[in-house]
């Protein structure tokens, strides 16, 4: 095999990069991968490697694993833990004191990336606090609040393929980090490239004084204010629902019996083949329990075999729940995220009254991204309690949330239809255990009543309006091509700052216009957009008539054109095949007006 000193690719620079990072590497099977491609002499693969690089953004790092500036692995996240320690110091004054939460998933290497970011914290002199087994990603923020730390880690790539690893960083406030926090943690990183003597050396974390493994503490504490929060403990006692639950091969399993404990619910049945941890994720081809029914299959023959009527499933990380129920014609409806939110937006409520039985609800608060749907918002009109939309993404709810509180207002309730969901304020971020247990007892209750939860949510419709979605993508490889679309939207009469006034010839209005990537709100006196701008990304939202509410916005990590359509209708009308009917022609007209997908060159999700 070619040793490193004579690697030669005829490109100086990337000759270079390759040198660079093998002189600083100590990964021997990492080395031995990039020795064979320079031997296969494939540029355009090493070009990539080490000509490019993972770039440190809102979400922390997330990528493949594997060789390289542009993958995950031993060096990058040794550049990044140097990078973030240097940034914390510059920052935050008491931070040795103060210290870090650090926890990690199930998969390959999560363990190892979580050791060197604790190695390069502990031998600079600070505190970390560092779970000692696998965890949901709730705990870190939930540890970060308990041990008043400054910041945290999280090693996981939630829901992404076995290949990928992830590195999700928190502030002090619990939440994860915003602008313009993420530039200068990257900016940091490019500062502090070359590893530290020490950085490698993992050997002495746990006989370090400065390490705490916080996991009894937390398991405690944690499952104490769930247990506190139970309103009906006698009914889950009671209950006759079988639950279902599946870890999706991920972390939530201990932790998820562990919540319906504290909840007072008997065992569960577990999914056996999904039930420990396995970074190789076999039985599913998508880790996410988003996908519905492909991702649930195995679920669906546990709860049919058992007599269960409702299936309980985290992701990887367990700060998703997603949850089916077994209709009474005896197939599966799985819940959407947003049918989800409406339902624990009820219960929230409910629940906050039960405790609360003198007080009204001006002083709460419940949050969804701009994507979600909007049954929140239309339950507060009705209800009293305060209702606010952030862009997408649980960091802007988490620090929105932190916001709140410090004005005396009580954050009860968050969601974005991803089936990340908030419940109450002991985690300012998406937590799929003890939304968990939430749904599991709401369940149990409008059992003693008869009800399902299907039923419920009709109740909820009938109440405050039907709110159908229709939401999907397109996708288009050709950032210009996007670019234009989005242009001709903002110029629609060839003059700057003119929008679409209807579709369908003239059939539906649209009464305002709010484009994030501009500034641009027509709801507003001055025309300025409260939430906050990107120009680096497209959204524009269309409000008509008739109640739809339509987004239109490019994804950050995929070629895509993502459309996000809801008609929020009054009470009165209750024809779903009639309200369909209007939203499918509604979005139609959306599609080949505003996106022109034929003339585009566009590709249908469907291929």
């Amino acid at each position: 095999m070619t040793p490193a000193s004579q690697i030669g690719t005829g490109d100086c620079l990337l000759d270079s990069k390759i040198k660079e990072y093998l002189h600083w590497n100590k990964d021997n099977e990492a080395e031995r991968e990039i020795i064979a491609l320079t031997e296969a002499n494939d540029i355009k693969t090493l070009s990539n490697l080490f000509l490019k690089r993972l770039e440190f953004g809102t979400a922390g790092l997330r990528g493949r694993m594997g060789p390289g500036y542009s993958q995950m692995n031993d060096l990058v996240i040794i550049q990044t833990g140097q990078g973030l320690l240097k940034y914390l110091l510059e920052t935050v004054i008491d931070l040795q004191d103060t210290g870090i939460v650090i926890g990690y998933d199930g998969r390959y290497h999560s363990k190892r990336f979580a050791e060197l970011t604790a190695a390069i914290f502990i031998n600079e002199g600070v505190k970390v606090f560092m779970y000692s087994q696998v965890c949901p990603t709730p705990f870190v923020p939930y540890g970060i609040l308990k041990y008043n730390c400054s910041a945290g880690v999280m090693v996981t790539a939630s829901h992404n393929p076995k290949e990928d690893n992830g590195y999700k960083v928190y502030g002090k406030n619990g939440a994860q980090i915003i602008p313009p926090h993420d530039k200068l943690i990257q900016k940091s990183i490019l500062n502090n490239l070359e590893p530290w003597v020490t950085s490698w050396d993992t050997s002495k974390i746990y006989s370090s004084t400065l390490f705490k493994d916080p996991l009894d503490e937390v398991m405690i504490s944690y499952y104490n204010i769930i247990k506190n929060n139970t309103i009906y403990p006698e009914v889950n006692k009671n209950t006759i629902i079988k639950f279902t639950y599946t870890a999706m091969h991920g972390v939530g399993y201990l932790y998820m019996v562990e919540s319906l404990n504290a909840a007072s619910f008997k065992s569960f049945i577990a999914v056996e083949e999904q039930k420990n941890p396995d970074p190789d994720f076999p039985t599913v081809k998508f880790p996410n329990p988003e996908e519905g029914k492909s991702a649930l299959d195995l679920s669906f023959k546990t709860a049919d075999k058992n007599g269960s009527t409702i299936i309980l499933a985290n992701d990887p990380d367990a700060d998703r729940l997603a949850c089916a129920v077994k209709k009474r014609t005896g197939d599966w409806h799985v819940l959407t995220g947003n049918e989800l939110g409406a339902l624990l937006g009820w219960w929230m409520i409910h629940a906050y009254q039960v405790r609360n039985p003198d007080e009204d609800l001006s002083n709460v608060v419940m949050l969804a991204s701009t994507v979600s749907s909007k049954i929140l918002s239309t339950m507060a009109k009705k209800e009293g309690f305060q209702f606010e939309e952030t862009l997408t993404g649980f960091k802007w709810i988490g620090n929105r949330c932190e916001e709140l509180t410090k004005k005396g207002k009580i954050p009860l309730f968050a969601y974005e239809e991803a089936i990340g969901f908030m419940c109450g304020s002991t985690v300012p971020d998406k937590d799929g255990i003890s939304a968990g247990a939430c749904v599991a007892e709401m369940a149990a209750y409008l059992e003693t009543m008869g009800l399902t939860l299907i039923d419920k949510l009709e109740e909820i419709y009938k109440t405050y309006g039907r709110h159908i979605t229709d939401n999907s993508y397109w996708i288009c490889h050709d950032q210009e091509t996007i670019k234009n679309i989005f242009e001709k939207l903002r110029n629609y009469d060839g003059k700057p700052q003119t929008y679409p006034s209807s579709i369908a010839g003239g059939k539906y209005a649209i009464t305002s216009v709010r484009d994030l990537t501009t500034g641009y709100d027509s709801t507003k006196i001055d025309n300025k957009a409260v939430l906050p701008v990107s120009k680096s990304s497209q959204m524009i939202t269309f409000t008509f008539d008739n109640g739809l509410v339509t987004t239109l916005r490019t994804s950050g990590t995929e070629p895509k054109i993502k459309y996000y359509n809801e008609l929020c209708a009054s009470p009165e009308l209750q024809d779903v095949d009639a309200l369909r009917k209007m939203l499918g022609e509604m979005v139609l007209a959306i599609v080949e007006e505003f996106l022109q997908p034929k003339k585009n060159g566009l590709i249908p999700r469907s291929t």
